[in-house]
């Protein structure tokens, strides 16, 4: 088929970086306010949606989807003040409701709806933090997906909305102090433009304010900024006692911070803050977890890869003082958090499974483990002050279940029990089955991947298989439930592959730098080498093999489409972070040099230009189909790298590739945070029709 692409003006734009001179001819569509930019997103549109539209199972995938996605989906019940809450969705809302009660199993009432802020369901609730009496309740509100957050008050009585209104927040702490007369929270300078998540400048120069209740914003008190370090930000907690204020001041997405406190007289905020620096380097990472008058227990990586818990005495807090309460193990502490006053709840991962287990806090001894078939814990509720925990296990066969824990009596032996069991009608998690397999990567890493399908396959090579996979910024991919895997599965007799690769947390800190900065090629190698097993295993071949990818990921499966086109048949990338050369100049790109590198530097330049996406496309041969995904109000990975590397991957290879080059360019939507459930599935039924077509998969009943 021969494809008529739009033919976007080419500029003259040649900068020398480091020496080398490099063009970039379509520089101007970094400017997403640009009428020549708007049209050449008006054009790609009316290539992508009319094609996604006759993709030959479109109607049956979304009208499937659909009615499989229309199961009640609830979170773990949490308590604030006498009253309990938990998120629930009858199905196909847009955004999940907050319901309120006075017991987990009594009725309950809507408390806060956000279906309700708008018709077409784009304006969501972020994170949320009660007062320590669960009087008053404070959200955050984003509109179109954007990271910019609106903070607003409610009161939980009367579900009254109080006169404050926080603006300018993004990537915000919310603490309240224990009197209850307002919290900490960050704030940016004002943004450039009134559109909030259009805009590509630099967040820079983020703040810590405290806001007292009933006063204006331009009142509030800024308690510390970072002048010289415009791209340090500092977050903060309110300790479990009230008495503390913990600040940790991070300069990018490193785990490792710095760690500082207050002490907070009459749980008030103070005249003046002088803070102790307890940590004053970026050596390690420090999280608060309990503490016991002035002992705080931390979770820290300091010497040790897979984290432990340290006790820190404030009266005597110099690091030789500092004591081993959990001493790090062969698996991976995820988090640990107090209840009932003096046990912790671990959640461990091993082998890319969580395992949860109980300790003392001020021995660190084990009480037990908790009992769990191989999955992910995907919800936690339970606080020091609480005597149960509740948590929602999932994997990829099982859509989720909720447990309860009771805590109250003795002091081992405690039981976890059925709180709400998630039913999905036609579902049989018995017709299906998911292995974990290790194979061995370029360098001879060992690296593992799960594999799911149906348990009457044949393994002739011919599945259609999508391959999944993020290795970054030491995330961990653990199993989960989706219906949209399950129809590929079952209607279009797909197998679907998660590979853990380096550069993730699976395997601790070590791990995730194994596949970062100058060893970034590392995590391109090995999902290549997994597509490779999957080929040897006969499970599927290059022409049926789609990978797929967002964020992080969406830079690896389009580095890895330009390093190996033959290998795959299909490519879904989201959101990507494709131009390895300027990504540190937008919103906030700068954070992630810690990952990548800066460009801006001559060595670290050339860890990132033999694979950055944009700057390595083949300059011949078949390149596998691919369709690009991005919004509009994306201000995390900002649009213009899907943008300009759809015009290159078009310009230099459109006229003679036989597969599709699209892109699908969302409207009020942002990097994936807060999308409504019809706009999610509309784009993943584009995603899987999409894919469908590329590899030859049918549809069956």
């Amino acid at each position: 088929m021969k494809w008529n692409y739009p033919t976007p003006r080419r500029g003259d734009c040649v900068e020398e970086l480091h020496g080398h001179k490099v063009e970039d001819p379509y520089r101007w569509m970094e400017d997403p306010d640009a009428a020549e930019t708007k049209e050449f997103v008006d054009a790609q549109n009316t290539i992508t949606m009319p094609y996604l539209e006759e993709c030959s199972v479109r109607k049956q995938f979304h009208e499937t989807l659909v009615d499989l996605f229309n199961y009640p989906k609830q979170g773990c019940p949490f308590k604030r003040g006498d009253k309990f809450y938990y998120n629930f969705n009858t199905g196909l809302q847009n955004q999940y409701v907050l319901y309120q009660q006075d017991t987990p199993d009594g009725s309950s009432e809507v408390f806060l709806d956000p279906n309700t802020f708008s018709e077409d369901g784009t304006v969501a609730i972020g994170n949320k933090a009660f007062s320590e009496d669960g009087k008053i309740m404070a959200y955050t509100v984003s509109v179109s997906g954007s990271d910019w957050r609106t903070i607003k008050f409610m009161r939980t009585d009367t579900k009254e909305e109080l006169e404050d209104v926080l603006h300018d927040v993004k990537f915000s702490c919310l603490s309240w102090t224990h009197d209850g007369k307002g919290l900490f929270y960050n704030k940016y300078p004002k943004a450039s433009t009134s559109d909030l998540g259009t805009e590509t400048n630099s967040n820079i120069h983020q703040k810590l304010y405290y806001h007292r209740l009933g006063t204006p914003q331009s009142d509030d008190v800024l308690c510390l900024e970072l002048p010289d370090e415009p791209h340090w930000m500092p977050r903060c907690e309110v300790s479990d006692c009230g008495n503390t204020l913990l600040v940790y001041i991070s300069k990018g997405c490193e785990p490792v911070n710095k760690f500082w406190v207050h002490d907070l007289p009459d749980q008030a905020l103070p005249d003046q803050l002088n803070f102790t620096k307890i940590v004053d380097n970026f050596d390690a990472e420090y999280d608060y977890v309990a503490s016991k008058g002035k002992v705080m227990y931390l979770k820290t990586n300091l010497k040790a890869d897979r984290y432990k818990l340290i006790s820190v005495d404030l009266d005597n807090s110099s690091q030789e003082n500092w004591k081993e309460i959990i001493p790090e193990k062969s698996s991976v502490l995820e988090w640990i958090a107090c209840v009932r006053d003096n046990l912790l709840v671990a959640c461990y991962m091993e082998d890319c499974v969580n395992k949860l287990y109980i300790h003392q806090l001020e021995s660190g001894s084990l009480v037990q483990p908790v009992d769990l078939p191989p999955g992910s814990i995907v919800g936690y509720s339970g606080r020091v002050k609480d005597s149960f925990i509740y948590f929602k296990f999932m994997s990829f066969i099982n859509p989720g279940v909720i447990y309860h824990m009771d805590l109250s009596r003795g002091e081992s032996n405690f039981t976890a029990q059925v709180f709400k069991e998630t039913e999905i009608k036609g579902f049989n998690s018995s017709d299906y089955v998911t292995k974990q397999i290790f194979f061995t990567s370029k360098d001879g890493t060992r690296v593992p991947m799960f594999v799911t399908h149906n348990k009457d396959i044949v393994m002739d090579g011919n599945n259609p298989t999508m391959m999944y996979g993020y290795g970054g910024f030491n995330i961990s991919l653990t199993p989960s439930y989706s219906c949209s895997r399950m129809i590929f599965i079952k209607n279009l007799g797909g197998v679907y592959c998660m590979v853990n690769m380096r550069g993730g947390g699976e395997y601790g800190n070590d791990w995730h730098h194994a596949g970062s900065l100058a060893k970034k090629q590392n995590v391109f190698d090995d999902f290549i080498a997994a597509g490779e097993e999957l080929y040897n295993l006969r499970y599927t071949s290059p022409s049926k093999l789609a990978i797929e990818g967002g964020s992080n990921g969406g830079l690896l499966v389009a580095a890895c489409a330009n390093q190996r086109p033959d290998l795959f048949g299909a490519v879904v990338c989201h959101v990507g972070v494709l131009d390895m050369y300027r990504f540190q100049k937008f919103t906030i790109g700068h954070a992630w040099m810690t990952e990548f590198g800066n460009p801006d530097k001559e060595e670290e330049w050339e860890w990132v230009k033999g694979y950055s996406p944009l700057h390595n496309i083949p300059p011949s041969g078949d390149y596998p189909a691919i369709l690009l995904l991005t919004g509009d109000h994306d201000d995390r990975v900002v649009p213009l790298h899907s943008l300009k590397f759809i015009a290159t991957l078009q310009h230099q290879l459109g006229a003679d590739n036989p597969h599709p080059l699209l892109i699908r360019i969302d409207t009020k939507s942002g990097h994936g945070a807060g999308k409504p459930t019809a706009k999610r599935l509309q784009e993943t039924a584009d995603c899987y029709a999409f894919v469908a077509d590329q590899v030859g998969a049918e549809w069956r009943q």
